[in-house]
């Protein structure tokens, strides 16, 4: 059984709202119902979760708002809930920092199964792992830790895993359908999701991301790691 965690829900749609809070008790896990943005981000200041699902269309202090402020205060795990369809919300949440998104309508299951992804991955699965070097860039596993020349860079749950992915397996190059697979545990999805992750690591770690000497884009491919020389 999947170990209980702290999960705050921000949606404003009642029934959807009982029907994720249903779900995601019978997985175990301890959930609380935020029904707009405002009160949304008060319980996460009041219960640091584990882990919000939020939904993007909020009255009041909308879902947006609501992860620009989730990502100031560090690097909570976000699932966005978004409109189908939606591709400009979804990738404008992305770039906010969210981690990962289902979209309307949607069945439960596949909430529940995400969340489990995205909780697994954060945990520090992998623990055990020896840190993955590259010139000044450190990445240790079992702390879930990415340092830069010794300085530590923040990153979300989804760019640490794309990062060691990308690390493990530096030289070869991914398609963005295989790193969705790979790394989302996605046979299916907005391969949008994977280019917005790649611009974010390039702006942590590389000096000029506009032209990256260590996340290349390898053209008609997709993307690879190139090791420091």
């Amino acid at each position: 059984m999947e170990t209980a965690r702290r999960i705050l829900l921000v949606e404003d749609d009642a029934t959807v709202a009982e029907v994720v809070v249903a779900y995601l008790r019978r997985a175990g896990h301890t959930v609380e119902h935020a029904a707009d943005g405002e009160s949304g981000l008060r319980a996460f200041a009041a219960r640091r979760p584990d882990l919000v699902v939020l939904d993007l269309m909020l009255p009041g202090v909308d879902g947006r708002e609501v992860i620009r402020r989730i990502r100031a205060a560090g690097a909570v795990p976000v699932i966005m809930l978004t409109a189908l369809g939606a591709e400009h919300d979804r990738v404008h949440g992305l770039e906010l920092g969210a981690d990962d998104y289902v979209a309307k309508p949607f069945s439960p299951r596949e909430l529940v199964l995400r969340v489990r992804s995205v909780l697994r991955r954060g945990s520090g699965d992998g623990a055990g792992h020896e840190p993955l070097r590259d010139g000044d860039l450190e990445l240790d596993p079992r702390a879930r830790r990415v340092t830069r020349g010794g300085v530590e860079v923040r990153l979300t749950v989804r760019e640490f895993d794309l990062l060691a992915h990308l690390l493990v397996h530096a030289g070869q190059a991914f398609t963005r359908a295989e790193l969705l697979r790979d790394v989302w545990g996605w046979e299916v999805g907005d391969q949008s999701t994977v280019t917005v992750h790649v611009r974010h690591l390039r702006e942590k770690l590389e000096d000029r991301p506009d032209q990256p000497r260590r996340l290349v884009t390898v053209w008609g491919v997709g993307y690879r790691w190139e090791r420091s020389p």
